[in-house]
Parts: C-alpha cells; sequence; structure tokens
C-alpha cells in the first residue's frame, strides 16, 4: 500500500510540470491562449534547438500567462549551464504557477546551483500553498522535504537535518526512497552518534541492497570503533560493488554522500 501511495504522490508532483490541458482555454473561448498552449505542447524540434525555443517564444507572445512555455524553454538553459539565463525564465513560470514550479525550482538550486538557502525557501513555501506532500524532486529520488534537510547538512546545520529527515521518515503511509537512510546515517555518523549510524545505514542496505556507499560508511564507523575485521569486510564489499556499478549516479551532478573507487582503495590500503 505504501508503494501505491508512494507511485500516486510521484505522478502527481510530476503532473505539476506536466502538458497542460489546453481544451480548457477553448471552453473559457480564450482563443489566442488556446493557439498558444497548442504552440507549446506540439512541439516536434529537438529540445533546445532554435526552432523549439522559437515556438515557445510565439506561444508566450500570444499568451504572456502561459506559465508551461516558461518551464518549457527554460529546461534546456539549465542543461547547458546558463543558470543566468534558466533562472530569468523559470522564475517567470514560478510567478504565474507558484504552486506548480516551486518543488522544481527549489530541488534545481539545490542540484545545481548549491542555492542552499534559495531551495529551503522555495520548499517551504511551496508547503505554506498545499495542504497535501510537497512532492517529490523531479527525477523521482527525493521527497522534497529529504532534500531541505540535505540543504541544512550543506549549511552545516546537521542536527536539523537530521530532524528534518526522521520526521519524514515517521510519517504515516510514507515510503523511503533509495537514498533516505544512507544520508540519515552518514548525518549520525558525521554527529557522532555511530551506532546511530550503523542503524540508518543498514536500513539502507536492507531496503536498498544495490549501492557501495552504505557499505563504506559503515567502514569508516567499524575503523572509528576499532573493529578491524567489520571495517575490512565492510570496505571490500564496498569495492565490489562499486566495481559491479552499485553506485551513486547523476548524468549531471555528484550527489551528496558519493564515494569514488580511489577512496575505497585508500582505506583499503
Amino acid at each position: 500500500m505504501k508503494w501505491i501511495i508512494l507511485a500516486l504522490g510521484i505522478i502527481f508532483h510530476l503532473q505539476t510540470n506536466a502538458q497542460p490541458n489546453c481544451n480548457l482555454y477553448k471552453m473559457e473561448n480564450n482563443q489566442l491562449c488556446y493557439e498558444a498552449c497548442i504552440l507549446a505542447t506540439h512541439v516536434r524540434s529537438a529540445q533546445g534547438s532554435r526552432a523549439s525555443q522559437m515556438q515557445f517564444d510565439k506561444a508566450i507572445e500570444l499568451c504572456p500567462g502561459l506559465d508551461y512555455a516558461y518551464f518549457e524553454k527554460a529546461v534546456p538553459y539549465l542543461k547547458r549551464g546558463d543558470f543566468i539565463a534558466w533562472k530569468k525564465l523559470i522564475d517567470k513560470a514560478v510567478e504565474l504557477n507558484p504552486n506548480g514550479h516551486l518543488g522544481y525550482r527549489g530541488w534545481c538550486r539545490y542540484q545545481f546551483l548549491r542555492d542552499y538557502r534559495g531551495a529551503i525557501k522555495d520548499f517551504e513555501k511551496l508547503d505554506s500553498l498545499r495542504d497535501y506532500d510537497i512532492g517529490y524532486s523531479i527525477n523521482g529520488d527525493y521527497q522534497l522535504n529529504i532534500a531541505k534537510g540535505l540543504c541544512y547538512k550543506a549549511l552545516g546545520e546537521k542536527s536539523k537535518a537530521i530532524k528534518i529527515i526522521e520526521e519524514q521518515l515517521a510519517k504515516k503511509d510514507y515510503a523511503p526512497m533509495s537514498y533516505d537512510y544512507l544520508h540519515l546515517g552518514v548525518l549520525k555518523m558525521e554527529m557522532g552518534d555511530l551506532e546511530g549510524g550503523i542503524k540508518s545505514l543498514n536500513k539502507s542496505i536492507e531496503l536498498h541492497d544495490y549501492l557501495a556507499e552504505p557499505y563504506y560508511y559503515l567502514g569508516l564507523i567499524y575503523k572509528e570503533k576499532k573493529l578491524e575485521k567489520e571495517y575490512k569486510s565492510n570496505m571490500e564489499k564496498a569495492k565490489a560493488y562499486y566495481l559491479k556499478g552499485y553506485k551513486r549516479f547523476d548524468p549531471y551532478t555528484q550527489p551528496m554522500d558519493k564515494i569514488f573507487l580511489a577512496e575505497i582503495e585508500r582505506e583499503l590500503k
């Protein structure tokens, strides 16, 4: 049941950035916005191409309030690393439809810009607009309250980060995502709660045993506890998993708490 609720929650969140129903404009006798909506939702050129961007420009010219056109026009700039152009466009989309785009902008501020304070502001503003779950990251990997906790970790407020993550994990019907307990375990380790770190990292392995990272951080904890056998076995498992490709990966950025083979091999030496 929890996984059904999770899936529905992710679908709902992704739909906030989904194509609008152009027929709604037709029903309102708003012909210009109807034509603009058709233009924006029927782009056949490659994303980011001159032709596609010109089509979004035409849609915006016909219907300046069409937030979807601003959102779609913004995406290629983000992927290219032109964050100034992306921010100008996504800010307009948020202005027109904050409930639909604040979560996306906040996530991108966290993932791409490392603008942790800005991301927190977006997540909290979105939370003030909704009386239901604030949703998930655009890639479906994170519930946005967990992302908010990671923002506080990046800002050095680790106790607050732990509190936010634990509160989300304790919510009724919340199904933990793939990296929730990994991050919680690392946070507890960094705060000196070694037993809490072991418990959370083992929970991560129990739920999603396809990552080298939990074994690596378990190894570090056992090293701190001077348990040589457990330290070495976890580091060896981390290396084996890593070599199989079982590791954190993102095509655009380096995820938080990701490890590298060199780090594992350094420990094994």
